[in-house]
């Protein structure tokens, strides 16, 4: 008989980073053809995110400032901001749908990249590159809708793990802002994932020290993950 091959891991050459400026990155990826979901879970668990049908997660030799956080939903608490933020969009409706490429959807993903990330070379993106980024070949995904008056403005791709749900990435449209779409999203993702019946919402990796990824430290309690155990922030 032979034995279960081994889970092999590959790093990419250092790479400008796209977070702080001056540093350079590197990703740790594993073998995409051996991965399911359960073993997605796992490495989840281990800090690990899903990029199209890749897991990766930072291998950095010089900076640790990518920090992989969870909210334990049982415990979140809506604080001032967020009920206004409830408030603000109470006029949207939710509604989750199968995670495959649709007009609609790439043309909010393609203004809100355009808004957002304008010249990062993420401002030019094409439907292979939509599906390639958001749409895992063996992951359990789909997307949460978010309308206004049956038009798309906010959607958010989510991943089912075996203790909770991973937020992959969203976008929202650019001509909103005073909504709070992007901090909506997770407001909705949190309560999504304890109706469920599911301990954690997965949102990546916490930078401090970036303008785009600060905001996940918001969302308190929330659990770091640092020398393999995951401790609850301050």
């Amino acid at each position: 008989m032979n034995a279960p091959r081994q889970l092999q891991f590959f790093t990419t050459p250092p790479h400008p980073c796209p977070y702080l400026p001056g540093e350079e990155s590197v990703s740790l990826f594993a073998e995409p053809s051996m991965l399911n979901l359960d073993l997605y879970s796992r490495l989840a668990r281990l800090g690990f995110r899903r990029s199209g049908s890749h897991v990766y997660r930072p291998a950095c030799s010089s900076c640790n400032a990518c920090v992989p956080v969870r909210v334990p939903v049982s415990d979140f608490q809506l604080r001032r901001r967020d009920r206004r933020c409830l408030a603000r969009n109470a006029d949207l409706t939710l509604r989750r749908a199968p995670a495959r490429f649709d007009e609609e959807h790439f043309r909010l993903y393609d203004d809100y990249l355009g808004a957002r990330h304008p010249g990062a070379g993420m401002d030019q993106p094409t439907p292979a590159g939509f599906r390639q980024f958001l749409i895992g070949a063996w992951s359990d995904t789909w997307f949460m809708e978010l309308r206004l008056a049956g038009r798309l403005v906010a959607a958010g791709v989510v991943d089912q793990l075996d203790d909770g749900l991973s937020a992959v990435y969203s976008y929202f449209d650019p001509a909103l802002p005073d909504r709070g779409l992007g901090n909506y999203v997770i407001l909705q993702q949190i309560e999504l994932t304890r109706a469920m019946n599911l301990p954690y919402l997965y949102l990546g990796y916490w930078i401090e020290a970036s303008d785009k990824m600060a905001y996940k430290g918001r969302f308190r309690p929330l659990e770091a993950l640092h020398d393999g155990s995951w401790l609850r922030l301050p």
